[in-house]
């Protein structure tokens, strides 16, 4: 999980693994009401990049599920409700279970071949879940109230349009109906 949500963000922040880059994700976040389009592409790539960082080497494992729950509910939000819980529609589905295997990680530990593990440390179990989940939540919150009070366009930004694949999924590195977190992250990334 930590290895393809790197991959995500680094699509949206570099182009990397087919993703069409900062400036096209941006634009997109625009078209989503994500505004500044820009910053709000750099936090999401940010923390999708990191986050899968963190989830892959075990290390700070209830922060790494605070900020992808934070990106996959505003992937949820800006992206996927209006098409119901069904991924095979476009739906939140997917999203729901990336959130849910982040907050299992949060509550049972990284395991042991871990950086947390390794260090000691013993932030697992059910209150540092609920933690994450809280946090994850203001973090979307956060990015929503952000959106709303921005002006439609970032002064200075401009970019190319997003390509005629990305306007129509959620993701412009993801097809729309796959429900996958490029997907959700073009909410996100957005």
């Amino acid at each position: 999980m930590g290895g393809f949500f790197v991959g995500h963000g680094t699509q949206k922040l570099f182009g990397w693994f087919g993703g069409n880059g900062l400036d096209a994700t941006a634009a997109h976040f625009e078209s989503l009401g994500l505004r500044p389009g820009r910053r709000h592409a750099l936090a999401a790539g940010t923390a999708e990049a990191g986050g899968g960082a963190l989830i892959a080497l075990g290390a700070a494992t209830p922060l790494a599920a605070s900020v992808l729950t934070a990106t996959m509910l505003t992937a949820i939000n800006r992206v996927h409700l209006k098409n119901g819980p069904w991924a095979s529609k476009g739906g939140y589905e997917y999203n729901v279970v990336l959130i849910a295997a982040a907050l299992a990680l949060a509550e049972t530990g990284p395991g042991s071949p871990s950086v947390d593990a390794a260090r000691g440390d013993r932030m697992h179990g059910p209150g540092w879940a609920l933690g994450a989940l809280a946090l994850g939540a203001a973090g979307a919150v956060g990015a929503h109230l952000a959106a709303g009070a921005a002006p439609a366009s970032e002064a200075g930004f401009s970019s190319p349009a997003p390509s005629a694949s990305s306007a129509s999924s959620e993701s412009p590195s993801a097809p729309a109906s796959d429900g996958a977190p490029e997907a959700e992250e073009a909410s996100l990334t957005e």
